[in-house]
C-alpha cells in the first residue's frame, strides 16, 4: 500500500488494503523509529537516564499536542489510552444525588458502564439526549437545567460515520453551568479539532493519529480545572509538602501519573508532529474523499446496505449484507487481504438497539489508502457478500 508524501517520497504502509484505522492504524516510520530507538537506548543506559536525555523533547510534547488541539500546553495531559483519559476526567466531576448526566444515543459502552455505575453510587440520573432525523444529537431537544452537571458527548461514534455537533451543545451546556466531556477517540487524527468548544477532551494515539498503542491524551480547559476533583493522584500529580499536607499541580498534568512508557510517549509526540506536518486540513479532506468513494461504491453492490448516519460524515464507513453476517464478511475480506473490523451491539447499545442492528462491518480508510485500493476493496467486498454464509 504505497502513499506518496508531500516531499515526493513513497510511504510503504502495508501489503494489505488497510481499512481499519478506526481500530488501530499503522504507525508511520518516524513513529516506529522513535519508539524502537528509545527502547534500545534504555537497554544501553537504563530507563531513568534515557528519559533524562529526552527531557526537553518530552516537555516540548505538550506544545505539540496543544498545536494539534488548538489549546494551551497547560491544558494537555498525557495518558496511556482514551479510556484512561475519559475516566480520569469523568471521575473528577463532582456529582450529588439528583444531579443529571446526559449522554447521546451513540454513547460508547466503555463510557456508559462507568457512567451508570457512578450515577448509581451518587444518586444521579442518566438521561439520553434524543437524536434528530439524521441520527446526530438533536440540539433543539436538549432539556437543560441547573441540575445537569455533565454532558458526555461522543464526537464520532465507533459504529457509524456521523459527526456530532459540538459547539452548539457546549454553548447550551454552559448556559446552565454544565460541563462537556468530549469523546474524541475516533475524531482525533482524522478531523481538525481546532476551534471546537468543550471543557474536557479524551483521545487515543493508536487510531487515526497513527501513534503507538498504549498512548492517549486528555485536554482540560484551564478555566474549568478548579471545578474538578481528580481522584487518582500521586507524587507526579502533586507534592507532599508536610507529614499531613500536600499540594496538587495547577495544570492538566494533575491528571497524569508518574509511571509511563517514555518510548511510547515519544512515539505519540512523533505521530502528532507527523500529522501536523502533513496538514490537518489535508488529512481531513483526503479521509473524507476515501470514505465518500467507499460509501458510493458500497451502495452499488447488490444486497449491501450502508448504515452510516449524520448530515456530516467521517472516515468511518459501516455496512451490512443481507446474505452474509458481518463477522463472516470481515473474515472473508481478511483472507482476501482487506482489513476491516466489526462493530457489535454492545459497543453502542442505545443506537444499535434503536436501529435493530446486532453488528455492522466497519471500514475506515485513512489518507494512505489510495483511490485505486478503494476500488479493489469494493471488488473484494462484492465477492465476499455474493456467497451464502458458510
Amino acid at each position: 500500500m504505497p502513499h506518496v508524501l508531500d516531499s515526493g517520497r513513497v510511504e510503504r504502509v502495508s501489503d494489505l488494503i488497510f481499512l481499519d484505522s478506526a481500530g488501530s492504524s499503522i504507525p508511520p516510520a518516524p513513529v516506529v523509529d522513535e519508539v524502537i530507538g528509545h527502547l534500545r537506548r534504555e537497554t544501553e543506559i537504563g530507563g531513568y537516564r534515557a528519559a533524562a536525555e529526552r527531557r526537553d523533547d518530552l516537555e516540548a510534547g505538550y506544545g505539540v499536542l496543544a498545536e494539534l488541539f488548538g489549546c494551551h500546553p497547560s491544558e494537555v495531559a498525557f495518558t496511556d489510552s482514551a479510556t484512561r483519559s475519559w475516566l480520569a476526567a469523568f471521575d473528577a466531576v463532582p456529582l450529588s444525588a439528583g444531579d443529571r448526566i446526559l449522554v447521546t444515543e451513540v454513547e460508547y459502552g466503555g463510557n456508559a458502564i462507568p457512567v451508570l455505575r457512578r450515577a448509581a453510587e451518587a444518586g444521579a440520573v442518566v438521561e439520553v439526549i434524543p437524536s434528530d432525523v439524521h441520527g446526530q444529537v438533536d440540539v433543539d431537544a436538549l432539556n437543560l437545567d441547573n441540575r445537569v452537571k455533565l454532558i458526555s458527548l461522543v464526537h464520532v461514534p465507533t459504529n457509524s460515520g456521523l459527526v456530532n455537533p459540538v459547539n452548539e451543545i457546549t454553548a447550551a451546556a454552559h448556559a446552565v453551568g454544565a460541563l462537556v466531556l468530549l469523546d474524541a477517540c475516533q475524531s482525533t487524527g482524522q478531523l481538525d479539532l481546532r476551534g471546537l468548544d468543550y471543557d474536557m477532551l479524551a483521545c487515543t494515539g493508536r487510531k487515526w493519529l497513527r501513534g503507538p498503542r498504549g498512548t492517549g491524551a486528555l485536554v482540560v480547559r484551564d478555566e474549568v480545572r478548579a471545578r474538578l476533583r481528580p481522584r487518582l493522584v500521586d507524587l507526579h500529580s502533586g507534592v507532599w509538602t508536610g507529614p499531613m499536607e500536600y499540594e496538587l499541580r495547577d495544570d492538566a498534568r494533575v491528571f497524569e501519573l508518574w509511571e509511563c512508557s517514555v518510548a511510547d510517549r515519544l512515539g505519540l509526540i512523533a505521530a502528532a508532529r507527523y500529522s501536523l506536518a502533513k496538514g490537518l486540513d489535508v488529512i481531513e479532506a483526503e479521509v473524507a474523499d476515501r470514505a465518500k468513494r467507499l460509501r458510493e461504491g458500497l451502495r452499488s453492490i447488490d444486497g449491501v446496505t450502508v448504515q452510516d448516519l449524520g448530515e456530516r460524515q467521517s472516515g468511518i464507513v459501516t455496512f451490512t449484507s443481507e446474505r452474509v453476517p458481518a463477522t463472516e464478511v470481515k473474515d472473508r475480506l481478511w483472507e482476501d487481504d482487506v482489513a476491516v473490523t466489526v462493530s457489535q451491539r454492545g459497543s453502542t447499545m442505545i443506537d444499535m438497539t434503536r436501529r435493530g442492528l446486532d453488528e455492522v462491518v466497519r471500514a475506515s480508510p485513512h489518507y494512505f489508502v489510495t483511490p485505486d485500493e478503494i476500488d479493489q476493496a469494493l471488488e473484494r467486498i462484492g465477492r465476499a457478500v455474493s456467497r451464502s454464509a458458510r
